[in-house]
């Protein structure tokens, strides 16, 4: 394999804070590798320094000769008044750069045979075409409108463009995935698994890590551990390495304990052989006292008692400039419901949240809610606080004490501490804190409030893993309701019963599964559509059932058998999906025999597959229904009562 980077020694700290220190590591030809951190380990620091936006206290980055190398930030610095097709070549690209000069020198009227050589070197001569069938691929079509007037996943897919167009060897994507919707990071992923170019990044998203990296590195009490393998590989192995970790330093007490009462049984240490067994004592009690910072968010916050009524949306319609967002949309919030939102970015999605929160007036229709309820909103923006603040002083401007899931009051300081910002990172100024860890103050924020109706846009942006995975069961047992905006395919997965699936002009469909299983249903449709000429929608074509395709049959009334069978899949769906989740918790627990765990996870698949059955089986009797989802179907089965729901 032929080394394309090499770190060598290298080492960063923020004044008596220290990110990594000699940290040492190579890159070859065709890795594909992932840098994995808690928040604040100095991820995206990293990054910038092998970038060369940022400089080390020590150590050195050295890339192979002429390698042309690619670079996404986490975020843009693209003035407003710049139109989309010149900020796409107003990146670092070695071939922009190129083409650039290339266009001052004729206009200049200068040689320009030295840098016709260049281009052909950079394959740059087709670097505007090339621009320009990205920005369309990425749904980025009017090259000249300004980038001040482009939405935060718009300006996301301009800079991404910007490190694609000249196909460098070596690419580093600094959360790539931020601000994407699920379709462009579908299409991203796609992309880069057929691409030839290096990959070093930093991305949360743990599908998209799982199917395009094949080495992760970790970063972890300042030093790096280096896994040769997808993202399932790596948490198997890093279990492996921890527990092998707290097993020798139990071993290493142990030693101690026996030392330490030898010594103390010793009048003094006048042999050779007793010096150096004292002088071994020290090493000894150094891995004794080995300790893992292993903190992890603790969540736990109580919500506020809900009533029996919630939330209802009836008639909600909202447009601009004559285009409908939200069209016609009605329906009924029941307690335990945990519903997914998805579609392109510019759909409407945000929308329909501003309008639920009431942040948002509707142009028709009304939103009403319980007297008990409390919306605790976490905005795809972040959290907007003096810069100034302290971090302890943001959130006592909420409450001075949080009351816990177990009675337990917290002060403020001892919340905080929950979320991982100990005494000192509580002094600390907003200013100063890494996007994740202000994430991870907003939602502390939010949850201070104590919601009992939780409205997530976007939450698992800047996040690490290990917060995402806490917060994920924090969710999913979370007894109130929540509604979650969100392209992290495998957190949707874990936590909604049921999707809101955006349409085209305003139209919102209900889909009974998870993304997963929505997303098998879209690709069934695709198939399709070489022979039908049909878009595929969120509910199936009565073509979809299993007559001849090119033969439409009539629209007919479901028989009564068909209703029984219609009225009964939510409710066998929702008791699936318990199954599985009980089967998950069994199969992670590390208390199941050999055997348990064989015919456990031959039911686990049986459960998926029956799930996937029911879904399609839904899907197809609504289809004939030809009726929203209303009264007996898919309201009470996620909603375990008996009220109504409906989806204009």
């Amino acid at each position: 394999m032929i080394p394309y980077l090499q770190v060598e020694n290298l080492s960063k700290s923020f004044g008596d804070l220290t990110l990594f220190s000699d940290l040492k590591f190579g890159v070859g030809e065709g890795q594909r590798v992932a840098v994995v951190a808690r928040n604040g380990a100095g991820k995206t620091t990293l990054l910038n320094i092998i970038a060369g936006r940022d400089t080390p206290d020590g150590g050195s980055v050295t890339f192979r000769r002429d390698l042309r190398v690619g670079f996404l930030e986490q975020l843009d610095g693209f003035p407003p008044d710049m139109p989309v097709l010149q900020a796409v070549f107003a990146s670092d690209s070695p071939a922009v750069k190129i083409v650039s000069e290339y266009e001052r020198a004729v206009l200049e009227g200068r040689d320009v045979a030295a840098l016709s050589e260049q281009m052909d070197a950079h394959r740059a001569w087709d670097c505007e075409q090339r621009a320009k069938q990205i920005l369309t691929q990425l749904r980025i079509g009017d090259f000249d409108r300004r980038m001040g007037e482009l939405s935060g996943g718009q300006r996301k897919r301009v800079a991404l463009a910007g490190a694609l167009i000249s196909e460098p060897d070596f690419l580093i994507l600094d959360e790539p995935t931020n601000h994407l919707d699920i379709d462009m990071v579908e299409w991203l992923e796609g992309y880069l698994s057929k691409s030839r170019s290096t990959l070093l990044m930093v991305t949360h998203d743990r599908y998209f890590l799982d199917r395009v990296c094949n080495v992760i590195i970790e970063v972890d009490q300042q030093r790096l551990f280096t896994y040769r393998g997808n993202f399932s590989y790596f948490l198997e192995k890093r279990e492996e390495r921890i527990a092998a970790f707290n097993a020798e330093v139990d071993r290493a007490a142990n030693l101690f304990r026996r030392e330490l009462e030898w010594i103390r049984r010793q009048p003094s240490a006048r042999g050779t052989k007793i010096k150096s067994r004292v002088n071994a004592f020290g090493e000894v009690k150094a891995r004794a006292h080995a300790k893992r910072q292993d903190g992890q968010v603790e969540i736990g916050v109580r919500s506020a008692r809900l009533g029996k009524k919630i939330m209802e949306a009836k008639n909600l319609c909202k447009a601009y400039d004559g285009k409908a967002y939200v069209d016609k949309f009605s329906y009924e919030f029941k307690r335990g419901e945990k519903v997914g939102i998805v579609g392109k970015n510019g759909s409407g999605k945000t929308t329909l949240l501003n309008l639920l929160t009431g942040s948002l007036r509707p142009d028709s229709g009304h939103v009403s809610r319980g007297e008990t309820v409390v919306v605790g909103y976490y905005r795809q923006e972040g959290i907007t606080v003096n810069e100034n603040k302290r971090v302890i002083d943001v959130a006592r401007d909420i409450a001075e004490y949080v009351k816990m899931g177990d009675g337990a009051n917290l002060s403020v300081s001892q919340f905080l501490n929950h979320f991982l910002f100990p005494p000192s990172a509580q002094q600390t100024l907003v200013r100063n804190l890494s996007g994740g860890e202000r994430r991870r103050l907003y939602l502390l924020t939010i949850l201070m409030r104590q919601p009992n109706f939780l409205i997530l846009d976007e939450p698992t942006n800047d996040l690490d893993l290990m917060t995402m995975a806490v917060l994920e069961d924090y969710l999913r047992e979370f007894e109130g309701c929540v509604i979650i905006v969100s392209h992290d395919r495998y957190f949707m997965d874990k936590i909604v019963d049921h999707l809101f699936v955006f349409e085209d002009v305003g139209k919102i469909k209900d889909f009974p599964g998870s993304y997963t299983g929505y997303r098998s249903y879209r690709q069934q449709q695709d198939r399709l559509l070489p022979r039908t000429g049909q878009q595929p929608a969120a509910s199936p074509p009565a073509e979809r059932r299993r007559s001849a395709p090119e033969r439409s049959p009539e629209r007919r009334k479901l028989s009564f058998a068909e209703r029984r069978e219609y009225e009964a899949l939510p409710d066998e769906l929702k008791q699936l999906e318990h199954e599985k989740l009980a089967l998950e918790q069994q199969l992670t627990s590390g208390l199941l025999s050999p055997q348990d765990l064989t015919l456990q996870s031959k039911r686990m698949g049986e459960v998926v597959d029956e799930i996937g059955e029911k879904e399609l089986r839904w899907l197809e009797l609504d289809e004939i229904a030809a009726l929203p989802p209303t009264a007996a179907a898919v309201a009470n089965s996620f909603t375990g009562g008996d009220g109504k729901g409906e989806i204009g």
